[in-house]
């Protein structure tokens, strides 16, 4: 007898445009639809779009595509406040945002960590929608006209820059410093770095805002000093101003060599976290939470979730300027943090002097060679704090973990896809997941910031 199963349809081929209904959202923010059974990831499609969409990449078992026409928009789908590359869903409603967002942990933590009703709390949702970057980078381009433009790389684009004259992701004031550095530089013929042919001056625009302090900084990055940066900051409402010069010819804005031309090298920014004011000075190439108001909210339930009551040695582990350890010094006996940026050490240890802080030391090293020797001098901890980067923990440094034996873990997570197989490791090693806590960190795109609780036994 004949098989009636209906045949699969051929893979699609590169640039092949395809009819697609989308279905939910992948994590990352693609679409996910089907064509003849054949499992299509569209950018910039909505739940409930029926879109043309046109194929880039072709894998055995799925293709990834952009949308090429919107044959019908979802039920859901608004018109966004500015169109942003670094906002994309701002055509979903801030609510279905939260709600994509809760079910993408969930569905994590049981695709990826093999947890049955894992224990996720209700999102916490943002304090602004929109304008709440303390930091953002632009880049300088050229316009078909050949006029030079500062802004976004357009989606999928490594060549093609659009001008932003509103970012909605930052403050008014960002706006006006952004746009008045791009007319000086026009005005005096400055021209961009071209990514073909390595010809131009002007690479990079990264500019910091203390929410808090209300300083404003702006840093230039060029790929030769062609310019007077003397004259340019003096023109521009930034209350310190620094030059950096990177040679290399990769889309960078770290490492190269900077100098500072106006006001001070660091940007201060202060936190409120558990009724307590903090105050931290951020190096130029320093990570700090781009979202001064949700940073206060992530800590404030990391060290809820610690339960700390003045008695416990605290190990934060991927440290950076200090701004979690600190936190936690204040109702701990002792916090030692761990951070492999010699920098960003030295930012932690000035920060706690900042803040009168004398039971918090930070350490330079690599956790997966740092740990054993830090244990060996030190002892254990009673809590382990763990904020690293999207990679999530190597099985390495899990084990190095898991050599603190300390009864209590609490993991910042950038990233739940990574959070999840993480969590699994320490669930097998003894273990409980106790919660995990979703924080909207950033709105308008599909980022999403957890913190998870496991206590050992």
């Amino acid at each position: 007898m004949a098989d009636q199963t209906t045949p699969r349809r051929p893979r699609p081929r590169r640039g092949e445009q395809l009819e697609v209904t989308i279905d939910t959202l992948a994590y990352g923010g693609a679409g996910v639809g089907r064509a003849d059974g054949f499992v299509v990831f569209v950018r910039g499609a909505l739940p409930g779009d029926r879109v043309l969409a046109t194929v880039g990449k072709s894998k055995r078992s799925y293709a990834e595509a952009t949308v090429a026409e919107l044959l019908e928009p979802s039920p859901d789908r608004i018109e966004p406040e500015t169109p942003h590359p670094g906002a994309p869903w701002q055509v979903l409603p801030y609510e279905r945002q939260l709600e994509v967002k809760q079910a993408q942990v969930v569905e994590a933590l049981e695709r990826l960590g093999g947890f049955e009703a894992p224990p996720v709390e209700p999102i916490v949702p943002a304090v602004q929608t929109l304008r709440y970057r303390n930091k953002v980078e632009y880049s300088f381009g050229a316009d078909e006209d050949g006029r030079m433009v500062l802004g976004s790389h357009r989606a999928g684009r490594w060549d093609v820059i659009d001008e932003l004259s509103v970012d909605v992701l930052a403050s008014e004031r960002v706006d006006e410093l952004r746009n008045a550095i791009a007319d000086w530089c026009r005005e005096h013929e400055i021209p961009a770095y071209d990514r073909a042919d390595q010809s131009g001056v002007l690479r990079n625009l990264v500019v910091r805002e203390g929410r808090r302090t209300g300083e404003l900084q702006a840093r230039l990055v060029t790929r030769r000093r062609e310019l007077d940066a003397d004259v340019l900051a003096a023109a521009v409402p930034a209350d310190s101003f620094l030059a950096t010069n990177v040679e290399g010819l990769g889309e960078t804005t770290a490492g190269g060599d900077t100098v500072l031309v106006k006001g001070q090298a660091k940007l201060f920014e202060e936190l409120e976290v558990g009724g307590n004011r903090l105050r931290f000075g951020i190096s130029p190439e320093a990570f700090f939470q781009t979202n001064t108001e949700m940073a206060e909210r992530l800590y404030g339930i990391a060290a809820e979730l610690a339960g700390l009551n003045g008695r416990q040695r605290v190990f934060d582990l991927y440290c950076g300027i200090g701004t979690i350890g600190i936190a936690l010094s204040l109702d701990a006996r002792e916090v030692i943090g761990v951070e492999i940026v010699e920098e960003a050490v030295a930012d932690a240890i000035a920060n706690a002097e900042l803040n009168g802080i004398d039971n918090a030391r930070f350490y330079a090293g690599d956790i997966r060679t740092a740990m054993r020797p830090l244990i060996e001098e030190e002892g254990t901890a009673d809590v382990v704090v763990i904020d690293p980067p999207r990679a999530g923990l190597s099985q390495k440094v899990v084990r190095r973990v898991l050599e603190v034996g300390a009864p209590t873990i609490v993991y910042v997570s950038c990233n739940p896809t990574t959070l999840a197989p993480n969590a699994r490791q320490l669930v097998e090693a003894g273990y409980r997941l106790e919660t995990v806590r979703p924080v909207d960190m950033f709105p308008q795109t599909p980022h999403i910031e957890c913190v998870a609780l496991l206590r050992r036994g």
